[in-house]
């Protein structure tokens, strides 16, 4: 195992201001490798460690989409159920053909109530001036956001990284089951899986051993300031991402998941299973494809290399990845933006050049 490798880049990371947080990996579900640097309070010089717990951005979806495969397990809907069905949509212009199935995928065609593009900065800071981001405390304060936009394309079109459609899932969560999509996800998700640090914490709220998020800036000088995420992001997780938890909660999800603790054996394998080609190109030499709140990367001999979710949101960086081959979690947690994709190549190049050495 390339350990020492990889502890000195990480040092070499954290040193230059590049990447503060947690990565850890399992092998076989045992630790193999363990490592916090960086602050998760900078006001008061407090450290990260491994029993720190961050925020996961996107990672989440994975929690809806368990969610969703369970309440499918229960007969509450089927993969084929439109949404409307569901919810009340008669009002928006959300297609009444679009599915859980679309939803999950990605596939639907709707807007997203944030369109994601290469000047998206600018877009965000736009919409956070009409849309007061301190308001989005409910799935359902979303839906105004993108429920009158036009689609995007026709239902199972093609893939489109959408937010909105894990919006919808949370609401129809909440709709047959009768509890709130956070209390299901804390009861049915994390509490099954014995992830005892991960829960839906708020921006504003106070908590135990919770790293604060921090934006990189510079200042007249050129130095690189910093300030805590707290204007950018939204207050509250939703069921398109959110929730916080430590990377040992993260390998307890895999785990958990890989051995059938959360889904019978079918609805384990339809959640581990990839639908829709994110490109009909190699991206970056590899091809990949999204499932259920899953994404999905093989090489050219389309060999599965490893499926797992990414999670951006200012302040906020982080990547879980399972690679079957090697029966290797990988967890990255970081609590300033952007610090973990290269890091998390870095580690996959370790990671394919040692299987194939």
């Amino acid at each position: 195992m390339f350990t020492k490798q990889l502890a000195e880049l990480i040092q070499q990371k954290a040193n230059a201001g590049e990447f503060s947080g947690v990565v850890a990996l399992w092998q076989a579900d045992e630790p193999v490798f363990q490592q916090a640097v960086g602050l998760a309070h900078r006001g008061f010089g407090i450290a990260n460690t491994l029993e720190t717990r961050f925020r996961l951005a996107s990672i989440g979806k994975l929690f809806t989409a368990v969610a969703t495969l369970q309440l499918i397990e229960q007969n509450q809907f089927k993969l084929d159920t439109p949404i409307h069905d569901l919810l009340n949509l008669s009002h928006t212009t959300i297609p009444a053909n679009v599915t859980i199935f679309h939803l999950l995928t990605m596939s639907s065609g709707i807007a997203d109530w944030f369109e994601e593009s290469e000047d998206w900065e600018a877009e965000w800071a736009a919409l956070c001036r009409e849309n007061p981001i301190y308001l989005l405390r409910q799935n359902a304060d979303y839906l105004p956001l993108f429920s009158q936009k036009p689609p995007n394309f026709a239902a199972g079109e093609r893939y489109q990284y959408n937010n909105a459609g894990y919006i919808l899932l949370g609401l129809a969560i909440e709709a047959v089951s009768s509890v709130s999509y956070f209390d299901y996800v804390r009861q049915h998700v994390f509490a099954r899986a014995g992830m005892v640090g991960a829960d839906f914490i708020a921006l504003d709220a106070i908590a135990p051993n919770l790293a604060e998020g921090y934006v990189a800036a510079n200042n007249q000088s050129g130095q690189t300031t910093w300030r805590k995420n707290i204007y950018s992001t939204t207050p509250e997780a939703a069921a398109d991402g959110g929730a916080v938890a430590t990377a040992v909660d993260l390998h307890r999800f895999s785990e958990a998941l890989r051995n059938g603790r959360l889904l019978p054996p079918e609805k384990t394998e339809t959640m581990l299973y990839p639908y829709i080609p994110e490109s009909d190109e190699p991206i970056n030499d590899y091809f990949w494809q999204y499932g259920f709140g899953n994404e999905f990367v093989f090489d050219r001999r389309h060999q599965l290399l490893r499926w797992g979710h990414t999670g951006e949101e200012d302040g906020v960086s982080g990547r879980f990845y399972h690679y079957p081959a090697q029966t290797l979690d990988v967890v990255i947690l970081g609590n300033q933006s952007w610090c973990a994709g290269g890091l998390g190549w870095q580690v996959h190049d370790l990671i394919i050049k040692q299987t194939a050495g």
